[in-house]
């Protein structure tokens, strides 16, 4: 399927900000398009437009950078159907894949070498009736799930969600990141130490060093 197409809003090299490998140097492609309105969505830039581009165009820009590590995202990558034969074709060249996912899109037939970063959407979010609970359970070691939490109610929900799913054990990751602005990074970090929840606790590192400016 290399000459399958995807419509991508940017490919970039930078530092990951967030999740297992943050602070590593990484190639993202960010696809185009999402089916959800997320209240803090920090890429709507990513909703429309972008370049049409193959499969093989893809690989010879991302090769350009000699990379170790992937990063494919969105929007909502999912959304579009070859970003299933994206993911194989990159893990086939021997880079080190990661997929950031709404957790809204079915995630099962997503390449195995692929580490899947689920996003449950918390209730602040606007969208978490949107959250696809048919994913948890093919979720393992080499993934991760990620809530994005913007007040203590989402906290505790999410802290819910960890038992409820029996997340922990289960998945690589559990992270928790504060919402860019919308609550105090102290008082998450906190919460967490208070309780001892087997969380990593982590902050967007590119918003920290490029104020949250696109490409980075």
């Amino acid at each position: 399927m290399t000459d399958a197409s995807l419509r991508i809003t940017e490919i970039f090299y930078s530092l990951q900000g967030e999740a297992r490998t943050v602070g590593f140097p990484t190639v993202f492609v960010r696809l185009t398009g999402c089916p959800l309105r997320c209240q803090y969505c920090d890429s709507e830039y990513a909703f429309f437009g972008g370049e049409r581009l193959t499969l093989i165009e893809i690989l010879e820009q991302v090769k350009s950078y000699n990379p170790r590590y992937i990063c494919v995202t969105g929007g909502e990558p999912l959304a579009q159907p070859n970003c299933l034969p994206l993911l194989k074709a990159l893990c086939d060249e021997g880079f080190e894949v990661s997929l950031e996912t709404s957790g809204a899109m079915p995630v099962g037939d997503v390449d195995s070498r692929v580490s899947r970063v689920v996003d449950l959407k918390t209730p602040a979010s606007g969208e978490s009736s949107r959250n696809l609970y048919d994913n948890m359970p093919l979720l393992g070691q080499n993934d991760q799930v990620k809530f994005v939490i913007c007040d203590r109610q989402d906290y505790e929900w999410a802290r819910m969600k960890i038992d409820e799913l029996q997340l922990v054990g289960q998945v690589g990751e559990v992270l928790f990141s504060p919402s860019y602005g919308q609550i105090s990074q102290r008082d998450l970090a906190d919460w967490i130490v208070s309780d001892n929840l087997p969380v990593r606790y982590q902050l967007q590192l590119h918003k920290i060093l490029w104020d949250d400016a696109p490409g980075y």
